[in-house]
C-alpha cells in the first residue's frame, strides 16, 4: 500500500501514520489528533491509538477500546472519545473508562465530536468545561500533573464501573 494512494474508504491516521478504515467518527479522531499535536503542542509519541480495555467481569472477558489516551511525563493524562452527536451523552463512558484503564485513574476525560470537547475530571465526574480552551495543552499539563496525587479505585467501585462502562459501550457501532 506504500506505492499507491489509499481507497476511499481508508484513512491515514495522522499519530501512527497506519492505514485505517473511514467509518464512524474516525475524521473526528483524526481532527482530534491533528489538534493535539499542532495546537496543544503535545508529541505523536505521547498519543495512544486504540488503546485496548480488558476487564474480566464475573468471570467473562470484556474487550473493548479507547479511542485515544494522552500521556503527561510518561503517564496516561487525559482519555478522549471521539464520537458524533450530543457529547454529554458520551460522560459516563468515558468517563468510567478513565477511571478503569489503568491501576490508578486517569486524571481527565473527554469527548469530542472533531471541532468541540467537553473535558470532565475523572475522580469526582464534574465537568470541567466545553471548549478546546478546557483541554490543557502540554506545558500547562506537565506542570500541573501531580503524580502523588493519583487515585486509584477499591475492588468494589471498580467493579461496579467495569459494569457502567460494559453497559454504554456494548451501545456502541462501528468502534
Amino acid at each position: 500500500m506504500s506505492d499507491r494512494e489509499p481507497a476511499d474508504d481508508v484513512i491515514i491516521d495522522f499519530v501512527t501514520g497506519r492505514p485505517k478504515p473511514n467509518v464512524g467518527a474516525e475524521q473526528n479522531r483524526q481532527n482530534v489528533e491533528r489538534f493535539l499535536v499542532e495546537t496543544k503542542g503535545y508529541a505523536r509519541e505521547d498519543i495512544d491509538v486504540d488503546t485496548p480495555v480488558v476487564l474480566e467481569i464475573d468471570g467473562q472477558q470484556y474487550v473493548s477500546k479507547v479511542d485515544l489516551v494522552v500521556r503527561v511525563n510518561g503517564k496516561r493524562f487525559i482519555v478522549i472519545k471521539c464520537a458524533p452527536g450530543a457529547l454529554d451523552s458520551r460522560q459516563r463512558e468515558i468517563v468510567a473508562a478513565a477511571r478503569l484503564l489503568d491501576e490508578f485513574q486517569i486524571p481527565l476525560a473527554a469527548a469530542s465530536d472533531g471541532r468541540d470537547i467537553i473535558v470532565w475530571d475523572t475522580v469526582s465526574g464534574r465537568r470541567i468545561g466545553q471548549g478546546t480552551d478546557f483541554l490543557p495543552a502540554k506545558g500547562i499539563a506537565e506542570t500541573q500533573f501531580d503524580r502523588d496525587a493519583l487515585k486509584p479505585l477499591s475492588p468494589e467501585q471498580r467493579h461496579r464501573v467495569q459494569l457502567v462502562f460494559r453497559s454504554y459501550d456494548s451501545m456502541n457501532v462501528n468502534r
